[in-house]
């Protein structure tokens, strides 16, 4: 299965080079929604984990058997045959990472000993399949170095990893017989004239299962961020909208960031990004279009997910936030004496909100409607207040203790419809006034309060705390949202993805 999985791979890449490159506009950041840039440090931490992928190359590459026959003076022909070969130890002292302007990441590792251990078996005169009568196990020590350019590229609209330019340098090749116990001869005569063909095959092997391992990792990233952006029907479309840069200082992709939900899905030309926006002293940035936002604000509008239902004593915390005269006046007209625990408070929003980023933070205008109604025992239910409102709020977000926080820095709310049963006429203000300050004071707070935690919650399910994210920044300027940051590559992460896959 091994030999045919590498075999389709090398057909494979040959496909992907004829047909599968993407095609792009010439105002390929014109349609940016997303952007992803990692910068050399974090290419450098990244690069600590090699090793493991190394290691997984050497032991799944598959070696076929050797076989060969040769002439000797007194022997005749001398026919041999390597089986059953396999990496038996390895070890790697270090390895090199860099990034080669528009060219490829170029990864160096030095002096990789591997000990590949088999079957010897070799026989002389005539026809050496029938007359092969001795076996030996053998043991190969060798000390190698590695050269890979990875490129990246367009594939299927998604980042592609192409690391077939690899090299294999030997520094020792070295033959162990069974226990050193043959004749020295022996041993000089198949070191001599196997080393070649072993060393043809190690880097053959060995370079194709480093290129299936890279393709397979770059589907790694692409489908944990795929998840990453995906909750139940919403989505968001991350194909490319432009070849993968590679800097000196950095690599960056951009994406489409289009939000999918049923069959809607937006369309996007006027993106604002330029690299500019970006600089390179942080090792990870997400470069965000307030175009998503929206998106995917009227995503969860269309899905109903911005409803919520109040009741009990969550309902009495609201309304008798502070206790005042004016306070129990309302609440007493509001519900004519009725038990909290027989109304229920339904807030929704009535439209698709409008999110617009700027310099102060993220602002977000809204029509909400509120309706509260009592339930009597025995009774039916009866709507005591209704109102829509328009409701402009600021939010600034952060990212801390592997929690989202969101703080409302000033709203302002402006009544659209306002029905009390207590006050048909609206005569009295008191029932307006007190819950304009309830919904600024607390109703507003409660709101962001719920979304936190379903946010982080939501983060979370998808792997976020898994990362030591390090002085997280959530940066928003007019259009757009800055995330920068720092972070620690989770080790068993890549191991358990590398144990799972192969």
């Amino acid at each position: 299965a091994g030999r045919m999985r590498l075999g389709t791979f090398r057909i494979f890449l040959v496909l992907v080079h004829v047909s599968a490159a993407c095609e792009f506009g010439p105002f390929s950041y014109s349609v940016t929604g997303i952007v992803c840039r990692m910068t050399k440090p974090a290419a450098l931490l990244l690069n600590q984990e090699t090793a493991q992928v190394i290691q997984a190359a050497f032991r799944n590459a598959k070696f076929p058997n050797i076989t060969g026959e040769r002439s000797m003076r007194l022997l005749g022909k001398v026919a041999y045959g390597l089986t059953n070969i396999q990496v038996n130890e390895l070890s790697i002292e270090q390895s090199e990472v860099e990034l080669k302007e528009n060219d490829a990441i170029h990864i160096a590792i030095k002096n990789v000993t591997a000990f590949f251990k088999g079957t010897l078996n070799y026989g002389y005169a005539g026809a050496w399949f029938l007359q092969l009568f001795h076996s030996v196990d053998f043991e190969i020590e060798s000390s190698i170095d590695l050269q890979i350019n990875i490129k990246l590229m367009c594939q299927k609209d998604q980042v592609a990893a192409d690391a077939s330019d690899c090299y294999l340098t030997f520094h020792k090749l070295t033959l162990h017989l069974q226990g050193d116990k043959e004749p020295g001869w022996l041993k000089q005569l198949f070191t001599d004239f196997i080393s070649f063909t072993l060393k043809f095959v190690l880097k053959s092997e060995v370079c194709n299962e480093i290129n299936f391992l890279a393709q397979v990792l770059a589907d790694f990233v692409h489908d944990l961020a795929e998840n990453f952006v995906r909750d139940e029907g919403i989505s968001v479309d991350i194909s490319l909208a432009s070849v993968p840069l590679i800097k000196a200082n950095y690599l960056e992709s951009h994406h489409k960031g289009l939000v999918l939900y049923k069959n809607y899905s937006g369309v996007f030309t006027d993106s604002i990004f330029s690299p500019s926006l970006l600089t390179e002293s942080r090792m990870l940035y997400f470069w965000l279009s307030e175009h998503i936002l929206n998106s995917l604000a009227s995503a969860a509008f269309l899905d109903k997910r911005l409803e919520l239902t109040i009741r009990g004593e969550e309902l009495q915390a609201l309304f008798e936030m502070e206790d005042t005269e004016a306070q129990r006046n309302a609440v007493q007209m509001i519900f004519q004496g009725i038990s909290y625990n027989d109304s229920v408070a339904k807030v929704w929003s009535l439209a698709h909100p409008q999110i617009s980023v700027q310099p102060e933070g993220t602002v977000v205008k809204s029509l909400v409607a509120v309706e509260v109604s009592t339930l009597p025992m025995g009774e039916e239910s009866l709507m005591v207040l209704y109102m829509e409102k328009e409701i402009t709020v600021t939010i600034q977000a952060a990212y801390a203790e592997k929690k989202l926080i969101l703080h409302a820095l000033d709203s302002r709310i402006e009544f659209k419809v306002f029905n009390c049963t207590a006050d048909p006429s609206e005569n009295d203000p008191s029932i307006r006034n007190f819950l304009q300050t309830m919904i600024s004071v607390v109703g507003i707070p409660e709101v962001i309060s719920r979304i936190e935690p379903a946010l982080t919650s939501l983060m979370n399910s998808k792997g976020l705390h898994l990362f030591e994210i390090r002085n997280p920044e959530i940066i928003t300027r007019k259009g757009y949202i800055i995330v920068q940051l720092d972070f620690s590559f989770p080790n068993h992460l890549l191991l358990d993805f590398l144990q799972n896959r192969l």
